[in-house]
Formats: C-alpha cells, sequence, structure tokens
C-alpha cells in the first residue's frame, strides 16, 4: 500500500483523538491528497502550528464499544512503520507543510510492542532528521515504565485518555482496560518521570515532557455526569498538574454496540470547556461549580453566569476599584480584559460601557454585575 494511502486512512482514524486548541476540527485546514490531516494547533507556549496528526496503526485488539477502531468492526486495518513514518514526516517537514506531529494508534499485539513502534518512529526522526520541533506522543493503555520513560525523554507532550472518569463508567465502555491499572496509574507515571527529568540543556530543544500532560474523555459515551468527569479533571489538575483535559461529545459510529446511542449535544461539551476554564484560568474551586440535581451543567446558560446568578450579594462590583480576583468573577470579563482593566484604570477611571469594550470585555453581558465610577451603566437590567 503507497504511503498516500496509508496517512489518508490513519489520518481518518486519529480525527477521534484530540491534541490541542483546534486540533481535532476541520477548521481551516488544507484539502490536498497529503495534507487532508494536517491540522492547526495551539503549542503550549501560544504559538500556532501545522500538526500533522495521525495513527500508527488502526489494528487494535480492545472491545471499546463507542471506538471505530475496535476489535471484530469489518473494516481495513493498515499500519506505518517506524522508518516509513518518520521519512513521511521529515518529507513534510522539509516541504514546510508541518512544523509538529501528534502520534496515537490503535493497540496491535499488546501495548509495549505498539508504543516501541511509535518510540522507534519519533527516535528516528530526532536522531537520523534531526527533528527539533514540536512531538505529542500518546501512551497507550497499560504501556511499561520503560515506555513512559522513552515518551517523555523523546516527546514535548505525552497523554493519556482516560475516557471515562472512573471504573464504573469505563466498564460501560469497554471490559479490555481497567481505569486505574492501565490508565490513571500512566498519568501518575508520566508526571514522576517529568518530574525527575532534569532541566534540558539550552541546546537541547526537544523532549523532556516540557508540553506536560493532557487527558481526554468521551463525553456522554457511559451515561456519565458532568459532575464526574470534572471531578476527576480537577483531581488530576491538583495532583499530577495536568495541563489540559480534553472532552469530545459522543458521536455514534456505525456498526458498533453504541450505534442506536444519542450523539451528545456539542452545547454540553462547550459547557464543559467552559467551567474547565473556570478552574484553570479563573480562579474558581471545584464546590463552586454549579450542577443541577442530575449533576449536569446547566445548558441554558454559561457556568460563570450561573455562578454570578446564584452570588448575588457579590455584585455589583466596581470595576475601577474591584481586585483581579473579584473582576474574573463578573461574565463577560475575562483574564485579558482582566489584566487590560487593571492597567487602564492607573491612568484613568472606566466611566462608560465603550470604555469597557475598548478593552476586549464584553460589556453587555457585564452589565447586570458592576458600577462604573459608583454608577450602574445606564442600559443595565435588573440583577434582581
Amino acid at each position: 500500500m503507497d504511503t498516500v494511502t496509508k496517512v489518508e486512512m490513519l489520518g481518518r482514524a486519529a480525527q477521534y483523538d484530540l491534541c490541542g486548541e483546534g486540533c481535532g476540527t476541520a477548521m481551516h485546514r488544507v484539502h490536498d491528497d497529503l495534507d487532508r490531516w494536517i491540522y492547526p494547533a495551539a503549542m503550549p507556549d501560544g504559538r500556532r502550528i501545522a500538526m500533522l496528526k495521525v495513527l500508527m496503526t488502526n489494528a487494535c485488539e480492545n472491545d471499546c464499544r463507542y471506538c471505530a477502531m475496535r476489535a471484530g468492526r469489518d473494516s481495513r486495518r493498515v499500519a506505518f512503520s517506524p522508518d516509513e513514518l518518520a521519512r513521511l514526516f521529515d518529507q513534510l517537514h522539509t516541504a514546510g507543510r508541518v512544523q509538529g506531529l501528534f502520534l496515537s494508534s490503535s493497540v496491535r499485539d499488546g501495548p509495549d510492542r505498539t508504543m516501541a513502534q511509535m518510540i522507534a518512529a519519533v527516535e528516528i526522526l530526532r536522531l537520523r532528521y534531526g527533528f527539533t520541533g514540536y512531538v505529542h506522543l500518546k501512551i497507550l493503555p497499560g504501556a511499561d515504565r520503560a515506555a513512559i520513560r522513552q515518551a517523555v525523554a523523546l516527546a514535548d507532550r505525552v497523554s493519556v485518555n482516560l475516557e471515562a472518569p472512573n471504573q464504573a463508567r469505563l466498564s460501560h465502555l469497554t471490559a479490555a482496560k481497567d481505569f486505574t491499572a492501565d490508565l490513571l496509574s500512566r498519568l501518575y507515571w508520566a508526571r514522576q518521570v517529568i518530574d525527575a527529568t532534569p532541566r534540558r540543556p539550552r541546546d537541547v530543544r526537544y523532549g523532556g515532557g516540557r508540553g506536560g500532560i493532557t487527558t481526554q474523555f468521551v463525553v456522554g459515551a457511559a451515561r456519565e455526569s458532568d459532575h464526574e468527569i470534572l471531578t476527576t479533571a480537577d483531581r488530576l489538575y491538583r495532583e499530577i498538574a495536568l495541563r489540559r483535559a480534553y472532552y469530545s461529545a459522543f458521536q455514534p459510529v456505525p456498526d458498533t454496540p453504541l450505534d442506536g446511542q444519542p450523539p451528545t449535544p456539542p452545547l454540553r461539551e462547550h459547557r464543559l470547556y467552559q467551567s474547565d476554564w473556570l478552574l484553570r484560568q479563573y480562579g474558581f474551586t471545584f464546590p463552586e461549580l454549579v450542577f443541577d440535581e442530575a449533576g449536569n451543567l446547566p445548558l441554558h446558560t454559561d457556568p460563570k453566569t450561573v455562578w454570578a446568578e446564584a452570588h448575588p450579594a457579590f455584585f455589583p462590583l466596581e470595576v475601577n476599584r474591584a481586585s483581579r480576583e473579584e473582576l474574573l468573577r463578573v461574565p463577560g470579563i475575562g483574564p485579558r480584559s482582566v489584566a487590560r482593566i487593571l492597567q487602564v484604570r492607573r491612568e484613568r477611571a472606566f466611566r462608560s460601557l465603550e470604555d469597557l469594550d475598548r478593552i476586549g470585555a464584553i460589556a453587555r453581558r457585564a452589565t447586570p454585575y458592576i458600577l462604573l465610577n459608583g454608577r450602574r451603566p445606564p442600559v443595565q437590567l435588573p440583577l434582581w
């Protein structure tokens, strides 16, 4: 089979694995024969690069009930050899078409054998072709410690897909994986390896897990609640300094056991991301998130507004005097807007909604919760 056909098949299969903001969507992608599975992706330092996102193989021995690559499903199976994949990437990189690699895989002949193939491909890329750019390497369920050490040494970022928030929910998706033994433990092992890795000299520009660790949840496939998902994500943020959790709304795949299950609304995925941002960027704690009786985030409005409506005594806030932490609680005002507010008000007071719009805040959303120079904005709607 020719390389173009392989990258087409294994690139298409990799679309289910999220790797960065913007990576995993079809937005702004080039659609010729070879670039079809090259994605724009946000790097840990904020840069955006073109990322080749591909699987080592789509042949899988696991039985995940939602997965297009599950064992026993009638689909064509292919695999790259390490040399073949490294050579393909080098050709794309030399031509200026890609700057980074996201490499994942189905599990074939055991996790350690498959991980060995993935690691060999990245080693060839680093050592033979001299590639010093960004590599995100997936750690497979059940991989041994030696494989994780090698992955961290070679990759800028590593990840383990938890898929579900706990063992009870994972058991609805697969009988082949143990949540703690095969998945959660590998996240903790990766953190131990990164913490034990000496700081790399400046002339070594790759590897060492400098981009941290991420994970991914399949939302809605196991009938889990948002509370369960965010409980696990919050634990990982606190205990292993998880860099990001990604949330993928379940979409049924034909000819899988969950084919008839309804898809998860994209809005639910969006609310999870918004809540995740509150935990990582806005100074909220997990107990401050508001869930309904079923443990899910309300869909009618964003979680920050839900919190604001539940805490009327906190508002209104005077924009010209409120602290950074207080301003981050105001709907319509984010971290960048807060930084600009703090900078601008050293020189002059905010007096109008137009002043807020000019620094990037969404003034119409902030209106019910603020005072401007001691006065309520004139178009403010009643809060209570």
